[in-house]
Formats: C-alpha cells, structure tokens, sequence
C-alpha cells in the first residue's frame, strides 16, 4: 500500500489536526477583495497568499506566457519564506472556490518544486466552517523561514509544444474551462472566445460532486483514463484560461492515481495572443 499523501484533506480530518504545531495553514482565496476578507475573517492560523502577488508574475502583455505566468524560481522561493513555510511543513491550503482557482495552483508550485507534505481543503472555505474550523480576524505571527528552490520538477509545456501536440494523435490536449467559453459563446477574460483546435474539452466542473466536493478517487480515475486512453503523460497536455484552474484538473489526477501531466502555463490568454490558429464560433 503507498504511503503517498492524499493531495486532499477532507474538512473533518483538518479539524482533527488544527492544533498539530507542524501545519501550515494558507488561505489562497482570490478577488478584489480577497485580503480584506481574509483580515476580516480566516481560518485560525491561517496564512495569507496573493495569486496575482504571490503565485505569478503578471506581464504588461499576455501574449507573454499568459495572464498568470508562473513567477521565478528566486521569487517563489522569496515568496515561501516570507509565509515562513520550510521544506518539512505540512502545508494545507483552501479557497473559497472548492480548490478551483489559487488553492490548487498553489499545491501545484509546491508539488512542482518537491514539496509532497501539501494538500488541498476539499469544499474549500465553507467546508471548514461548516464543520466547526474555529475563524479569526487577528494578524497571525510566524517566522520567516529559508526555503531552497531550484527547478520545477513536474511537466510543463510551452506554446511551440502544444502547437506540435493538437496535430499528433499520440498527444492529447484537454481544455478544462466551461463549455460555453471553450465553443466560443462567451469570454469574460480574454480577447477572443474559442478554443486550441484540437483540444478536448473536460470542464473542471465535472471533478466535483453536487455538494462541491471532489468525486471519489475511483471515480475520477474511471472518468480521466477513459479519456487519455494510452495516451503517455508526457504525451498530455492540460490548460485553461491562464494556467490557474488547470491545476484543479492535475489534482484531480493526481488523486486518481493519475501520473501528473503537463501544464500549459499560458494556457488560452497567450494562445489567443498569439496568431495562433484558432477555433472560434462562426
């Protein structure tokens, strides 16, 4: 049996550990209002992270590896010891969108760089207060820490590789935003509604159940091998808007038991930025 940590804690196993002096609780909720809300009110012990701040290095253009590109190495790791995380904390992070926006990509930087102590907050948010996370509006202290980074350890894949990877049929391209943006009836972030041609569309909806939970192991595993087939990992390829709610998707694999493919970082804000070929509603 493998000792493997879950990439999800369910809410009533994280009020079991609240007060276990090795957790690392990090809110990653996102919005205008994201800090604000979480000054107002957190998780007791929770520990703020900025997605746009924290997570990414946001360019001036897009076309430049998207809207959310992943920071460097020297900033992530600037970025972890000012939260005062060490390579030995056990790291648990929620948002308040089921592990759908920064959570998981979060989890994801961490897995990236070697971390395997981190785990998301399946329900997110109001999972933990439903099931009695005591909260707080108080300034959490910590000490920085001094955490090495050196390289990203799990797959990615740049545009010149996606553009290869559409046209092979020993690759596999899965687009995980909602069916509306990827059939080009709506864009409420980038310039240009429709899709990669060739991708496959597998909203990141579908990994969870309808209380907002993620479907079982069993389940997503059924789902995500039925739909790469023999595909290899290094053969797949995941996106979505901005590299963000992708890693919802790597997750949800990862819990199936599902070896991690790559991230398409820039996703379809650098693809659609890019006079790349496009599908788009006629």
């Amino acid at each position: 049996m493998s000792n493997k940590l879950s990439p999800l804690i369910h809410p009533e196993e994280l009020v079991q550990l609240q007060n276990s002096a090795d957790i690392i609780l990090i809110d990653a909720r996102t919005g205008i209002n994201a800090q604000e809300n979480y000054q107002n009110e957190h998780l007791k012990g929770a520990r703020f992270v900025d997605l746009n701040q924290d997570l990414a290095t946001v360019e001036k253009d897009p076309a430049n590896g998207g809207r959310h590109p992943l920071p460097s190495l020297e900033k992530f790791a600037t970025v972890l010891s000012k939260i005062g995380i060490s390579p030995t904390n056990h790291v648990i992070i929620y948002d308040a969108k089921n592990g759908s926006n920064a959570a998981a990509r979060f989890w994801w930087m961490l897995r990236a760089i070697g971390h395997e102590k981190v785990q998301v907050l399946n329900g997110g948010l109001q999972s933990a207060l439903q099931s009695g996370f005591p909260t707080s509006s108080e300034i959490e202290i910590f000490q920085n820490t001094t955490y090495p980074v050196q390289e990203w350890k799990l797959p990615l894949a740049a545009i010149e590789e996606v553009e290869k990877a559409r046209k092979n049929d020993q690759n596999i391209v899965i687009d995980v935003r909602d069916k509306n943006r990827f059939d080009g009836l709506i864009e409420p972030l980038d310039l240009i509604a429709g899709h990669i041609p060739g991708a496959v569309n597998v909203p990141l909806t579908e990994n969870l159940d309808e209380n907002g939970f993620f479907k079982s192991s069993d389940e997503l595993a059924l789902k995500y091998k039925a739909i790469i087939g023999n595909k290899k990992p290094e053969n797949t390829i995941v996106h979505c808007g901005s590299g963000v709610t992708a890693c919802h998707t790597l997750l949800a694999m990862d819990y199936a038991g599902i070896p991690i493919p790559k991230l398409y970082v820039g996703s379809w804000s650098e693809w659609s930025r890019n006079d790349r070929e496009m599908a788009v509603k006629k």
